[in-house]
Protein backbone atom coordinates (compact mmCIF):
# COMPACT_ATOMS: atom_id res chain seq x y z
CA UNK A 1 0.00 0.00 0.00
CA UNK A 2 1.24 3.47 -1.01
CA UNK A 3 2.14 6.12 1.86
CA UNK A 4 -0.07 8.87 1.50
CA UNK A 5 1.98 10.83 4.18
CA UNK A 6 2.55 14.39 2.72
CA UNK A 7 5.76 15.92 2.76
CA UNK A 8 5.60 18.71 4.84
CA UNK A 9 9.29 19.56 5.32
CA UNK A 10 11.11 20.94 8.54
CA UNK A 11 9.03 24.55 9.90
CA UNK A 12 10.69 25.71 12.81
CA UNK A 13 8.95 25.27 16.44
CA UNK A 14 7.09 28.53 16.98
CA UNK A 15 5.39 27.89 21.08
CA UNK A 16 2.22 28.48 22.05
CA UNK A 17 1.61 31.19 24.35
CA UNK A 18 0.31 30.48 27.74
CA UNK A 19 -2.78 33.45 27.35
CA UNK A 20 -2.89 31.44 24.03
CA UNK A 21 -3.64 27.94 25.49
CA UNK A 22 -6.37 28.86 27.92
CA UNK A 23 -8.33 30.04 24.91
CA UNK A 24 -7.89 26.68 23.04
CA UNK A 25 -9.54 23.24 24.25
CA UNK A 26 -7.76 19.96 23.13
CA UNK A 27 -10.37 16.62 23.14
CA UNK A 28 -8.25 13.65 24.54
CA UNK A 29 -10.34 10.43 23.50
CA UNK A 30 -10.60 7.26 26.22
CA UNK A 31 -9.68 9.74 29.73
CA UNK A 32 -10.13 6.84 31.44
CA UNK A 33 -6.73 5.20 29.95
CA UNK A 34 -3.49 4.96 30.95
CA UNK A 35 -1.85 7.42 28.44
CA UNK A 36 -5.01 9.56 28.48
CA UNK A 37 -4.26 10.22 31.80
CA UNK A 38 -1.19 10.91 31.73
CA UNK A 39 -1.58 13.34 28.87
CA UNK A 40 -4.65 15.14 30.85
CA UNK A 41 -2.37 15.97 33.86
CA UNK A 42 0.37 17.35 31.71
CA UNK A 43 -2.20 19.44 29.66
CA UNK A 44 -4.03 20.76 32.23
CA UNK A 45 -0.59 21.66 34.37
CA UNK A 46 0.33 23.63 31.41
CA UNK A 47 -3.22 25.60 30.97
CA UNK A 48 -5.18 23.90 28.56
CA UNK A 49 -8.72 23.71 28.65
CA UNK A 50 -9.09 19.58 28.30
CA UNK A 51 -12.01 17.92 27.34
CA UNK A 52 -12.19 13.91 27.97
CA UNK A 53 -14.72 10.91 26.15
CA UNK A 54 -15.69 8.15 28.49
CA UNK A 55 -18.14 5.56 27.58
CA UNK A 56 -20.83 6.57 30.58
CA UNK A 57 -20.62 9.92 32.05
CA UNK A 58 -21.02 7.81 35.53
CA UNK A 59 -17.11 6.62 35.07
CA UNK A 60 -16.43 10.96 35.74
CA UNK A 61 -16.36 10.65 39.24
CA UNK A 62 -13.94 7.69 39.68
CA UNK A 63 -11.81 8.97 36.55
CA UNK A 64 -11.27 12.65 38.44
CA UNK A 65 -10.55 10.83 41.71
CA UNK A 66 -8.11 8.88 40.17
CA UNK A 67 -6.48 11.61 38.24
CA UNK A 68 -6.24 13.95 41.52
CA UNK A 69 -4.47 11.38 43.30
CA UNK A 70 -2.32 11.12 40.15
CA UNK A 71 -1.38 15.13 40.65
CA UNK A 72 -3.74 16.49 38.32
CA UNK A 73 -4.01 20.51 38.78
CA UNK A 74 -7.06 23.17 37.01
CA UNK A 75 -9.29 20.07 37.17
CA UNK A 76 -11.73 22.70 37.08
CA UNK A 77 -10.64 23.09 33.16
CA UNK A 78 -11.84 19.92 32.50
CA UNK A 79 -14.73 18.07 31.27
CA UNK A 80 -16.45 15.16 30.26
CA UNK A 81 -18.51 14.20 27.49
CA UNK A 82 -19.59 10.37 26.79
CA UNK A 83 -18.84 8.53 23.69
CA UNK A 84 -18.15 5.40 21.98
CA UNK A 85 -15.75 4.34 19.23
CA UNK A 86 -18.15 2.21 17.88
CA UNK A 87 -21.17 4.93 18.02
CA UNK A 88 -21.41 8.11 16.37
CA UNK A 89 -23.69 9.01 18.71
CA UNK A 90 -21.61 12.06 21.01
CA UNK A 91 -18.76 12.81 19.13
CA UNK A 92 -20.47 15.95 17.57
CA UNK A 93 -20.86 17.37 21.08
CA UNK A 94 -17.82 16.20 21.73
CA UNK A 95 -15.80 18.00 19.39
CA UNK A 96 -17.60 20.99 19.11
CA UNK A 97 -14.94 23.92 20.31
CA UNK A 98 -12.26 22.03 20.15
CA UNK A 99 -9.33 22.77 18.41
CA UNK A 100 -6.92 20.07 18.76
CA UNK A 101 -7.63 15.88 19.30
CA UNK A 102 -5.29 13.70 20.59
CA UNK A 103 -6.88 10.44 19.83
CA UNK A 104 -5.84 7.68 22.25
CA UNK A 105 -8.60 5.65 22.58
CA UNK A 106 -8.63 1.88 21.16
CA UNK A 107 -8.85 -1.65 21.44
CA UNK A 108 -6.22 -3.55 23.35
CA UNK A 109 -5.89 -7.04 22.41
CA UNK A 110 -2.63 -9.19 22.08
CA UNK A 111 -2.51 -12.79 21.27
CA UNK A 112 -4.63 -14.38 18.42
CA UNK A 113 -8.31 -14.59 19.30
CA UNK A 114 -10.07 -17.31 17.58
CA UNK A 115 -11.73 -13.82 15.13
CA UNK A 116 -9.27 -11.12 14.78
CA UNK A 117 -12.04 -9.27 13.36
CA UNK A 118 -13.09 -8.57 16.58
CA UNK A 119 -9.96 -6.89 17.40
CA UNK A 120 -9.23 -5.28 13.82
CA UNK A 121 -12.48 -3.67 12.81
CA UNK A 122 -13.30 -1.69 16.10
CA UNK A 123 -9.63 -0.19 15.75
CA UNK A 124 -10.29 1.25 12.51
CA UNK A 125 -13.99 2.34 12.40
CA UNK A 126 -12.80 4.12 15.98
CA UNK A 127 -10.01 5.63 14.33
CA UNK A 128 -12.00 6.87 11.12
CA UNK A 129 -15.16 8.03 13.38
CA UNK A 130 -13.01 10.16 15.36
CA UNK A 131 -10.96 11.81 12.40
CA UNK A 132 -14.39 12.44 10.21
CA UNK A 133 -16.06 14.26 13.60
CA UNK A 134 -12.86 16.40 13.83
CA UNK A 135 -12.88 17.42 10.05
CA UNK A 136 -16.45 18.03 10.47
CA UNK A 137 -15.53 20.18 13.44
CA UNK A 138 -12.83 22.28 11.94
CA UNK A 139 -10.30 20.50 14.24
CA UNK A 140 -7.27 21.70 13.03
CA UNK A 141 -4.69 18.89 13.97
CA UNK A 142 -5.00 14.96 15.30
CA UNK A 143 -2.49 13.89 17.07
CA UNK A 144 -3.49 10.00 16.52
CA UNK A 145 -1.54 7.22 19.04
CA UNK A 146 -0.48 4.15 17.00
CA UNK A 147 1.98 1.96 18.00
CA UNK A 148 5.85 0.41 17.67
CA UNK A 149 3.42 -2.88 16.54
CA UNK A 150 2.12 -0.85 12.99
CA UNK A 151 6.30 -0.44 12.54
CA UNK A 152 8.48 -3.17 13.21
CA UNK A 153 6.01 -6.55 13.40
CA UNK A 154 6.65 -9.28 10.77
CA UNK A 155 9.76 -8.07 9.07
CA UNK A 156 13.19 -10.56 9.01
CA UNK A 157 15.62 -10.31 11.67
CA UNK A 158 17.92 -7.75 10.36
CA UNK A 159 20.79 -5.18 11.84
CA UNK A 160 20.03 -1.83 11.02
CA UNK A 161 17.50 0.29 13.07
CA UNK A 162 13.50 0.70 12.59
CA UNK A 163 12.44 3.97 11.30
CA UNK A 164 9.33 5.36 10.97
CA UNK A 165 9.60 4.64 6.84
CA UNK A 166 9.10 0.87 8.75
CA UNK A 167 5.58 -1.01 8.13
CA UNK A 168 4.17 -3.91 9.82
CA UNK A 169 4.61 -7.07 7.15
CA UNK A 170 0.41 -8.05 7.88
CA UNK A 171 1.34 -11.42 6.76
CA UNK A 172 4.82 -11.52 8.47
CA UNK A 173 6.12 -14.08 11.36
CA UNK A 174 4.85 -13.16 14.56
CA UNK A 175 2.10 -10.91 13.42
CA UNK A 176 -1.19 -10.67 15.58
CA UNK A 177 -4.35 -9.34 15.88
CA UNK A 178 -3.53 -6.20 17.82
CA UNK A 179 -0.31 -5.38 15.70
CA UNK A 180 -2.98 -5.81 12.51
CA UNK A 181 -5.02 -3.37 14.09
CA UNK A 182 -2.35 -0.90 14.54
CA UNK A 183 -1.22 -0.73 10.94
CA UNK A 184 -4.53 -1.19 9.79
CA UNK A 185 -5.97 1.85 11.71
CA UNK A 186 -3.13 4.20 11.32
CA UNK A 187 -3.52 3.27 7.60
CA UNK A 188 -6.73 3.79 6.78
CA UNK A 189 -6.36 7.31 9.23
CA UNK A 190 -3.39 8.59 6.75
CA UNK A 191 -5.87 7.56 3.62
CA UNK A 192 -8.65 9.39 5.31
CA UNK A 193 -6.57 12.90 5.81
CA UNK A 194 -5.16 12.86 1.97
CA UNK A 195 -8.49 12.27 0.10
CA UNK A 196 -11.17 13.70 2.91
CA UNK A 197 -9.60 15.46 5.51
CA UNK A 198 -9.84 18.76 4.01
CA UNK A 199 -6.42 20.59 5.34
CA UNK A 200 -6.29 19.04 8.34
CA UNK A 201 -3.44 17.86 9.78
CA UNK A 202 -2.79 14.44 11.39
CA UNK A 203 0.72 13.63 13.36
CA UNK A 204 0.92 10.02 14.29
CA UNK A 205 3.07 8.69 17.69
CA UNK A 206 4.17 4.98 17.34
CA UNK A 207 5.26 3.88 21.07
CA UNK A 208 6.83 0.82 21.93
CA UNK A 209 6.35 -0.92 25.25
CA UNK A 210 4.62 1.38 27.60
CA UNK A 211 5.67 1.67 31.45
CA UNK A 212 5.51 4.21 34.10
CA UNK A 213 3.47 5.39 37.31
CA UNK A 214 0.64 3.38 37.96
CA UNK A 215 -2.68 5.36 37.99
CA UNK A 216 -5.41 3.82 40.22
CA UNK A 217 -5.67 0.65 40.85
CA UNK A 218 -5.71 -0.39 36.88
CA UNK A 219 -2.46 -2.09 35.42
CA UNK A 220 -2.51 -1.19 31.85
CA UNK A 221 0.02 -1.49 29.07
CA UNK A 222 3.31 -3.61 29.66
CA UNK A 223 2.83 -2.71 33.31
CA UNK A 224 1.22 -5.91 33.51
CA UNK A 225 4.87 -7.39 32.46
CA UNK A 226 6.29 -5.83 35.58
CA UNK A 227 3.89 -7.27 37.79
CA UNK A 228 3.90 -10.83 36.80
CA UNK A 229 7.91 -10.13 37.53
CA UNK A 230 7.05 -9.20 40.41
CA UNK A 231 4.38 -11.43 41.88
CA UNK A 232 6.98 -14.58 40.46
CA UNK A 233 4.28 -15.46 38.12
CA UNK A 234 6.78 -17.12 35.36
CA UNK A 235 9.57 -19.53 36.21
CA UNK A 236 12.12 -17.51 33.93
CA UNK A 237 12.50 -15.23 31.30
CA UNK A 238 12.38 -16.11 27.86
CA UNK A 239 15.51 -15.11 25.81
CA UNK A 240 13.11 -11.52 24.68
CA UNK A 241 14.49 -8.35 24.41
CA UNK A 242 11.86 -5.35 25.17
CA UNK A 243 12.34 -1.74 24.28
CA UNK A 244 10.48 0.46 26.70
CA UNK A 245 9.45 3.90 27.08
CA UNK A 246 8.18 6.03 29.71
CA UNK A 247 4.67 6.76 30.02
CA UNK A 248 4.91 10.39 31.09
CA UNK A 249 7.17 11.06 28.30
CA UNK A 250 5.10 9.53 25.80
CA UNK A 251 2.63 12.03 27.54
CA UNK A 252 4.96 15.10 26.85
CA UNK A 253 5.22 13.68 22.97
CA UNK A 254 1.61 14.01 22.31
CA UNK A 255 1.39 17.26 23.49
CA UNK A 256 4.94 18.02 21.00
CA UNK A 257 2.86 16.96 18.32
CA UNK A 258 0.44 18.92 19.04
CA UNK A 259 1.94 21.96 19.08
CA UNK A 260 5.22 21.77 16.92
CA UNK A 261 4.28 23.07 13.43
CA UNK A 262 7.26 20.93 11.95
CA UNK A 263 5.29 17.89 13.06
CA UNK A 264 2.92 18.18 10.58
CA UNK A 265 1.90 15.59 8.64
CA UNK A 266 4.56 12.99 10.05
CA UNK A 267 5.18 10.25 11.97
CA UNK A 268 7.20 9.60 15.42
CA UNK A 269 8.99 6.53 17.23
CA UNK A 270 9.09 6.81 20.56
CA UNK A 271 11.24 4.91 22.77
CA UNK A 272 13.53 5.48 25.81
CA UNK A 273 16.39 3.59 24.37
CA UNK A 274 17.72 0.22 23.36
CA UNK A 275 15.88 -3.21 23.23
CA UNK A 276 16.71 -5.03 26.69
CA UNK A 277 16.91 -8.25 27.80
CA UNK A 278 13.80 -9.19 30.17
CA UNK A 279 16.20 -11.23 32.20
CA UNK A 280 17.87 -7.36 32.98
CA UNK A 281 14.08 -6.01 33.97
CA UNK A 282 14.05 -8.44 36.81
CA UNK A 283 17.76 -7.65 37.65
CA UNK A 284 16.93 -4.27 38.37
CA UNK A 285 13.67 -4.93 40.58
CA UNK A 286 15.76 -7.12 42.51
CA UNK A 287 18.13 -4.79 42.90
CA UNK A 288 16.71 -1.73 43.62
CA UNK A 289 13.35 -3.24 45.94
CA UNK A 290 15.16 -5.61 47.77
CA UNK A 291 12.66 -7.63 50.36
CA UNK A 292 9.64 -6.84 48.01
CA UNK A 293 11.15 -8.01 44.51
CA UNK A 294 12.34 -11.56 46.75
CA UNK A 295 9.93 -13.48 44.04
CA UNK A 296 11.65 -12.64 41.26
CA UNK A 297 12.79 -14.81 38.93
CA UNK A 298 16.71 -15.11 38.27
CA UNK A 299 17.22 -17.95 35.56
CA UNK A 300 15.98 -17.92 31.65
CA UNK A 301 14.04 -19.94 29.98
CA UNK A 302 15.77 -22.14 26.84
CA UNK A 303 14.89 -21.24 23.37
CA UNK A 304 13.90 -24.73 23.02
CA UNK A 305 11.55 -25.10 25.77
CA UNK A 306 9.62 -21.60 24.76
CA UNK A 307 9.32 -23.31 21.32
CA UNK A 308 7.98 -26.51 22.94
CA UNK A 309 5.68 -24.55 24.92
CA UNK A 310 4.39 -22.71 21.69
CA UNK A 311 3.03 -25.90 20.54
CA UNK A 312 0.83 -26.17 23.19
CA UNK A 313 0.49 -22.51 24.74
CA UNK A 314 -1.26 -19.10 22.14
CA UNK A 315 0.93 -17.19 24.94
CA UNK A 316 4.19 -18.27 23.73
CA UNK A 317 3.72 -18.00 20.02
CA UNK A 318 4.01 -14.41 19.11
CA UNK A 319 7.49 -14.24 20.70
CA UNK A 320 9.39 -17.23 19.15
CA UNK A 321 10.38 -15.92 15.80
CA UNK A 322 12.04 -12.78 17.65
CA UNK A 323 13.63 -15.03 20.53
CA UNK A 324 17.26 -13.55 20.85
CA UNK A 325 16.98 -10.57 18.45
CA UNK A 326 16.85 -7.24 19.81
CA UNK A 327 15.54 -4.50 17.70
CA UNK A 328 17.17 -1.64 17.06
CA UNK A 329 15.15 1.80 17.12
CA UNK A 330 15.65 4.94 15.91
CA UNK A 331 14.33 8.06 18.19
CA UNK A 332 16.20 10.37 16.29
CA UNK A 333 13.36 12.51 14.80
CA UNK A 334 11.23 12.66 17.62
CA UNK A 335 14.68 14.46 19.22
CA UNK A 336 15.51 16.46 16.34
CA UNK A 337 11.88 17.68 15.21
CA UNK A 338 9.71 17.87 18.40
CA UNK A 339 12.86 18.36 20.84
CA UNK A 340 11.80 15.16 22.82
CA UNK A 341 14.09 13.42 25.73
CA UNK A 342 13.17 10.57 27.03
CA UNK A 343 13.35 9.54 30.71
CA UNK A 344 16.18 6.69 30.85
CA UNK A 345 14.29 3.02 31.18
CA UNK A 346 15.36 2.25 34.32
CA UNK A 347 13.29 5.01 36.27
CA UNK A 348 9.89 3.86 33.87
CA UNK A 349 10.25 0.53 35.37
CA UNK A 350 10.92 1.70 38.51
CA UNK A 351 8.42 3.76 38.88
CA UNK A 352 5.87 1.45 37.48
CA UNK A 353 7.15 -1.27 40.24
CA UNK A 354 6.71 1.25 43.20
CA UNK A 355 3.26 2.23 42.41
CA UNK A 356 1.83 -0.82 41.98
CA UNK A 357 3.60 -1.93 45.60
CA UNK A 358 2.55 1.20 46.89
CA UNK A 359 -1.04 0.67 46.21
CA UNK A 360 -1.18 -2.98 47.30
CA UNK A 361 -1.71 -4.28 43.36
CA UNK A 362 1.38 -7.13 43.79
CA UNK A 363 0.06 -10.16 45.32
CA UNK A 364 2.15 -11.67 48.07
Amino acid sequence: MRDRRPDRGHRTFLPIEADQMTQQRVLVTGGSGFIAGHIIIQLLKQGWQVRTTVRTLQRETEVRAVLREAGMTGGGALSFVAANLLDDAGWAHALAGCDYVLHVASPVHTGNPGDEEKVVGPAREGTVRVLRAARDAGVKRVVLTSAFHAVSWGHPHRDTAFTEDDWTVLDGPGVDAYAKSKTLAERDAWDFVAREGKGMELVVLCPVAVVGPVMGRDISGTNHLVQRILEGGMPGYPNMYIPFVDVRYVASAHVLAMTTPAAAGQRFLLASGPAIPMKQVGGLLRARLGGAADRVPTRTIPNVVVRLGAVFSREFRPIVPDLGYAKKISNDKARRVLDWKPRQTDDAILAAAETMLTKGLIKR
